[in-house]
């Protein structure tokens, strides 16, 4: 059954009516509710509020490096530290190196540009401070529900959004429903927050049925992976902040690296591949393990004699948004709003985005509160616009607004550009240069390319997918319709495999698609769903735009403890 036959038979879904909805519990989603309610209670108003949550609580799906900068907490909770807030371990130094394969040159930090300093900053787990961002809301008498993915976005008759319907609960794989069957419900509201994080499900068809992306550059993306380990006290250095570039992705591709240092012998290890590199056999996350063993990265996880003597404990993927500024849509429209990643405010030259989360979603709740409190609904929240153009956010981002186009153009321009437009011009520079080309269609066919062969994983400092999803905990109900659709089941094999060999096995973190044997010969791809970590990345680098993420049953997903 179609999901609207099932409606037909099954309907109508019950409705719940709200002031505000807001798609996402993430720190964006959060801020938003947390700055609604505070508004309401300082004016002796009532706002009624709800944040949806697909996870199965708020920060299971949280991932991020993360240094944090304070500047959007510190103004919509001032007092968070008294409040408790898990900001427990400053930044202490700043460490830049440029890798070759075996050796490593430290940039002095005097020629390091503004955006890598991290003075003032945190090193967080961004799930914990979304924890506790939920708190402060349920305090304030948000009603949060985790587990409900919203699944639809509804209309009025003017089409202006009306609000959203869960997704509905308990369909079998053949989209039947099931004895646990549960109808999605629907909830109204005067305006709808879209909170969803980068590539957003609801906000990617937001964008294209307003035409918000009308006039911007494209988008432009990366695939964030990380890992969290516990290390020898010895090798621990709290409050370092070390970023490579360089080794092992060559010149042309933008990426890098990230190696934080929390309190009580933690350390986070990530990498990050821009999704607009060329080759198809190259594979994130091989690269990721790939770069553990650089004599520089690799004596912090072993002893004296090179043997690993630390533990990793958790793994996780997502993809983030880097186009900045020329690439961020316009962000309002009849009934709604886009905030955080869903539109795009992370700023990849200082590699942040959980700032820019929090004060857009501040932002977006004042235009909110003032609309409802003055009788409006359903139209544009246009003083959202006028206070992000008037904020510290859009000086910060307009600073650093060619960053992702220099680097676009390989390592070497990007390195060269953003050094001058950030340390002789200050980010002041009187230019502007744009990209045209959005990141799947930079992908070469695989018989123009270098075969990249990757070592073997030694389960100990390097890993395979399926170890690394174990510790994801990642669940998702086996007996439900895969949410990873494709638009023609016959592309994968004619297209992506014979031209560009198959590169979907390759740039999924998890091993979630795999080439196999069908049946009377050939081959056929399988999507292995329950892997999924919802990293989007998928949905974004396939060179045919045919797969399309939706989303699964609500709950369902990777289960972070403290990404």
């Amino acid at each position: 059954m179609t999901p609207q036959q099932i409606l037909e038979q099954y309907g109508p879904r019950e409705s719940m009516e709200y002031d505000v909805v807001i798609v996402g519990g993430g720190p964006a989603g959060l801020s938003t509710a947390i700055r609604l309610k505070q508004l309401a209670a300082e004016k002796g108003t009532d706002v009624s509020v709800v944040v949806l949550e697909k996870g199965s609580e708020p920060g299971a799906h949280i991932l991020s490096g993360a240094t944090f900068d304070p500047r959007a907490l510190n103004e919509l909770i001032p007092d968070w530290k008294e409040k408790g807030a898990p900001l427990n371990q400053p930044v202490v130094a700043d460490t830049f190196l440029q890798l070759t394969e075996k050796g490593a040159s430290r940039m002095p930090n005097f020629m390091l540009p503004k955006c890598f300093d991290n003075h003032g900053n945190y090193i967080i787990s961004l799930a914990d401070l979304t924890r506790w961002l939920a708190q402060q809301a349920e305090a304030l008498e948000v009603e949060i529900f985790p587990g409900f993915a919203a699944a639809e976005v509804l209309f009025n008759e003017d089409g202006s959004v009306k609000g959203v319907a869960t997704g509905n609960m308990g369909i079998n794989k053949e989209g039947e429903p099931t004895e646990n069957f549960q109808l999605g419900m629907e909830l109204h509201a005067k305006y709808t927050i879209f909170a969803e994080g980068c590539r957003g499900h609801l906000g990617k068809q937001m964008i294209e049925r307003f035409k918000l992306d009308a006039g911007k550059d494209p988008q432009a993306y990366g695939i964030g992976i990380k890992e969290l380990w516990e290390v020898d006290p010895s090798k621990h250095e709290p409050g370092l902040v070390l970023h490579t570039a360089g080794w092992p992705l060559d010149a042309d591709t933008y990426g890098g690296s990230f190696m934080y240092h929390m309190a009580d012998n933690k350390v986070i290890v990530g990498f990050v591949v821009g999704l607009d590199y060329q080759n198809p056999w190259l594979s994130p996350f091989e690269e990721f393990q790939r770069f553990k063993t650089h004599p520089n990265i690799k004596w912090y996880f072993t002893d004296k004699d090179g043997n690993v003597n630390a533990k990793r404990l958790e793994y996780g993927a997502r993809a983030i948004t880097a186009g900045g500024l020329l690439s961020l849509p316009k962000f309002v429209f009849p009934g709604a709003a886009l905030v955080g990643d869903d539109a795009g405010f992370l700023n990849a030259s200082r590699i942040k985005g959980s700032h820019a989360a929090i004060k857009t979603g501040s932002m977006a709740a004042e235009a909110a509160y003032e609309a409802i409190v003055a009788g409006r609904q359903h139209d544009e929240l246009s003083a959202y616009t006028a206070a992000f153009e008037n904020s510290w956010l859009y000086d910060e981002l307009n600073k650093s607004r060619n960053f992702k186009y220099w680097f676009h153009k390989g390592r070497d321009m990007g390195t060269i550009m953003t050094g001058i437009e950030q340390k002789l011009f200050g980010g002041n520079m009187p230019w502007t240069v744009h990209r045209t080309q959005p990141d799947h269609a930079g992908l070469k066919p695989a018989a123009e390319c270098a075969k990249i062969d990757y070592p073997k994983p030694d389960g100990k400092l390097t890993f395979d997918r399926l170890s690394s999803v174990f510790i994801a905990n990642v669940s998702h109900e086996e007996n439900q319709p895969a949410h990873l659709t494709l638009k023609d089941p016959s592309v994968p094999v004619n297209v992506n495999l014979a031209k560009y060999a198959g590169p979907e096995a390759r740039y999924c973190p998890a091993g979630v698609y795999e080439f196999v044997e069908a049946e009377g010969g050939g081959q056929r791809l399988q999507i292995n769903a329950a892997n999924c970590v919802h990293c989007k990345t998928c949905d974004i680098k396939d060179p045919t735009q045919n797969i399309v993420w939706v989303t699964p049953e609500g709950g369902g997903g990777p289960n972070y403890g403290s990404m």
